[in-house]
């Protein structure tokens, strides 16, 4: 009896031992496989366009100084009807121009400075502004501004206080295409980081597409913008 029971146990103990060391087998080639499986290599890919500006704001301020503040508010008038006048003559369309209320100064009101000595008591200036997708019509129209000025319009040219701003607004509509061109091009680079490593590329771990920029494509043309977005891709690498 007692021989049966100790053929019993180590058949038994030999059953145990055969199963841990087959545990030990499977879960030292899960642990081999899962290494290998977390291998992977991080590239970076650029796509980089440029798109003509669709939305221009120019603003175009004048000034004008009198003794007279009627006659100045009047001068002022005169002078932001004939601008508009002209901006209509070139196609702009009258909705698409905007003109500010008028900024006066009263030298004799300030704390400072010799007002007595100043030529004019007031000085006054005031902005008309386009707004319009029509930018090259209205880049068209930006030399014409001399002939008026020749017939007395004093145009402030200060280019911080009158900078044209041309802006992109159609980022939504080329946006797929462009993340689309950046995860390719990080997809060849992987590539060939797989091939120089002896390795195959494998699925995307993971993804950042990145920050759109957008910027003149240079000072000389700021209405020719440079679109740029950097996609960040991280691949599996496998034997």
């Amino acid at each position: 009896m007692k021989e049966n029971k100790t053929a019993a146990a180590w058949v038994l103990g030999l059953f145990i031992l055969l199963g841990l060391a087959a545990l030990g087998y499977l879960l030292g080639e899960s642990a081999i496989r899962y290494k290998e499986y977390e291998r992977t290599v991080t590239v970076k890919g650029l796509s980089e366009r440029e798109f003509p500006a669709d939305i221009v704001i120019w603003p175009i301020q004048f000034t004008e100084a009198s003794n007279d503040l009627g006659a100045l508010y009047a001068t002022l008038e005169s002078s932001a009807n004939r601008v508009r006048e002209y901006l209509v003559a070139q196609g702009i369309d009258a909705s698409e121009i905007s003109v500010s209320a008028p900024l006066v100064t009263d030298k004799s009101a300030q704390n400072w400075g010799d007002a007595s000595r100043a030529e004019f008591r007031y000085t006054a200036s005031q902005t008309v502004t386009v707004y319009s997708g029509e930018v090259e019509r209205v880049r068209q129209s930006m030399g014409g501004l001399v002939e008026l000025g020749k017939q007395g319009i004093v145009f402030n040219s200060d280019p911080y206080q009158n900078q044209v701003q041309y802006l992109f607004t159609r980022l939504n509509d080329v946006k797929p295409g462009m993340v689309e061109e950046a995860t390719t091009a990080a997809r060849e680079i992987g590539r060939k980081f797989a091939a120089d490593s002896d390795s195959r590329l494998g699925k995307i771990r993971q993804a950042s597409q990145g920050q759109f920029s957008i910027e003149p494509r240079d000072t000389n043309n700021p209405h020719i913008k440079n679109v740029r977005v950097v996609s960040t891709v991280e691949y599996y690498l496998s034997d």
